[in-house]
């Protein structure tokens, strides 16, 4: 589960457009189903507004059934900052998550993508075998949350295979990592609220510190070559968000799934009718 959270968020790694509207805001909202292995795990919920280079962001999940009963697990967080260019530059970042009867809150300021304050309550367990946080480590990073924003290449469609190829480093107040993303296709998808193209990009999880490297999932998921997310354009705020990510655990495939987008706003973006031949239903795996 503690890997599950982090890679349908992390993972998920959409991306606002480099020039937002500055106009009027718009607002993005997706619901997404949970499952692993094939079993029903909970909702998600994700609304981001964008208003000139500002964006806001708030996120919620709710674990369902017997994994409910078992963890009670539930999460929320938020998360605001800027867009410059075609980079993030995250702000304020706040996830307070609830499994197994325990709670946890982290907090974190930052400037131009540099953590100038982080708070962890309660805070981790001292382990003697964890990679300590140097404070490099904390500049020139992205919180989990902003990290579902990925700025589009000015210069390039939305759906140009560049979009998926870039290095996103994000810090989540305990540890820190690289998600590396890479071109895998483009395919056709319609869900509520979209049809049209997404872009499939590959992903590897690299952990650089506040890791446990002897730690079994920790070895799994370094060598994880079954990470892959789907992203979708806005194209009036030149916007691409996760319409699905697909995470290989060591119980089997954990997948986030669309189940409705909307887009509210004066820059409200139709998808382009698909010009590939064919359509893959959301379910269709990608590179599978």
């Amino acid at each position: 589960m503690r890997f599950i959270a982090p890679a349908l968020l992390t993972f998920s790694l959409a991306a606002l457009g480099s020039q937002a509207q500055a106009q009027a805001a718009q607002t993005l909202k997706v619901n997404y189903n949970l499952s692993l292995a094939g079993l029903p795990l909970g909702k998600a919920d994700l609304s981001s507004t964008f208003k000139g280079p500002k964006y806001e962001m708030q996120g919620s999940v709710k674990l369902s059934g017997l994994v409910k009963m078992i963890t009670g697990g539930k999460g929320a967080g938020t998360a605001s900052g800027m867009i410059a260019g075609s980079q993030l530059q995250p702000q304020d970042f706040a996830v307070t998550s609830k499994s197994s009867g325990e709670q946890r809150t982290v907090r974190m300021a930052l400037d131009d993508g540099n953590v100038v304050k982080a708070e962890i309550v309660p805070p981790l367990e001292p382990k003697e075998d964890r990679v300590p946080v140097k404070e490099a480590d904390k500049k020139g990073v992205i919180d989990p949350l902003s990290a579902l924003i990925m700025p589009a290449v000015a210069s390039k469609s939305l759906t140009d295979q560049a979009n998926c190829n870039r290095t996103i480093p994000v810090f989540d107040g305990t540890a820190r990592q690289n998600i590396v993303l890479s071109y895998a296709g483009t395919k056709n998808v319609e869900v509520p609220g979209y049809s049209g193209p997404v872009l499939v990009c590959n992903a590897r999880w690299v952990p650089i510190s506040g890791h446990r490297p002897q730690r079994t999932a920790i070895k799994f998921m370094q060598e994880n070559k079954d990470i892959n997310v789907w992203l979708a354009p806005v194209e009036g705020a030149r916007v691409l968000f996760p319409i699905k990510v697909a995470v290989r655990t060591m119980i089997g495939m954990g997948e986030l799934e669309a189940a409705s987008w909307s887009v509210e706003g004066e820059a409200k973006a139709t998808a382009a009718k698909p010009t590939i031949k064919g359509r893959d239903p959301i379910k269709a795996g990608a590179g599978q």
